[in-house]
């Protein structure tokens, strides 16, 4: 159950990267100084990102939560 446990923290890792290249996108659309509806758009990607990279995190915290209880 360790390698559960590993794989979970890269999964989780690699969630939190991608949250934070979220943050870093949405600071470049927001310097970028964009009309209101392409700031908009690219805000919109930022979200999907945004929520793809959360699942991602999550998936890996049960997966490491998984791994502990069956250790």
């Amino acid at each position: 159950m360790t390698l559960l446990i590993w794989i979970g923290a890269a999964l989780t890792l690699a969630g939190v990267a991608g949250l934070v290249w979220c943050i870093i996108l949405a600071m470049r659309a927001k310097k970028a100084g964009l009309p209101d509806d392409q700031m908009r758009a690219a805000l919109q990607r930022v979200v999907v990102l945004n929520m793809a990279a959360l699942g991602v995190s999550g998936i890996g915290l049960m997966c490491v939560v998984f791994g502990v209880m069956l250790a």
